[in-house]
């Protein structure tokens, strides 16, 4: 049987194209047991035919979801954008045994160059530019 039109889709329905029927269920009465046909094919098909619009529909709520998330992330965010000759600070990522009171930032590093793609170079206390 499918789900009542509205309520979504498990993934136990999504991949099968029905709802599964747990052992405990078999031997108590339901409403899904009673009405279970054997001899019901053309109705299966019908399910069966129609998963994929069901597939589509889930995928559809997903990418809007995802799109939400992204929208509620990105308000959040605070763009900055650095000049030549500012001074920053480099985030480094922290690999092997290494104390939890260690700085995660080396610097300050100043900005020679910057590019359109908001990338920069920059260049240590000694002049030495960084790769």
């Amino acid at each position: 049987m499918t789900p009542k039109e509205g309520t979504a889709a498990t993934p136990f329905h999504l991949v099968y194209g029905g709802e599964a029927v747990v052992p405990v269920e078999v031997g108590v009465e339901s409403e899904r047991i009673l009405g279970y046909d054997e001899d019901n094919a053309e109705r299966r098909q019908l399910e069966l035919n129609l998963i994929d619009e069901k597939r589509a529909k889930a995928a559809a709520r997903l990418m809007a979801y995802w799109q939400r998330m992204k929208q509620n992330y990105n308000k959040r965010v605070i763009p900055r954008a650095f000049q030549v000759g500012d001074l920053v600070w480099k985030k480094v990522k922290l690999v092997g045994n290494v104390s939890k009171l260690q700085a995660p930032w080396v610097g300050p590093f100043k900005v020679i160059k910057k590019l359109r793609s908001c990338a920069y170079y920059l260049e240590d206390q000694e002049g030495r530019q960084l790769e």
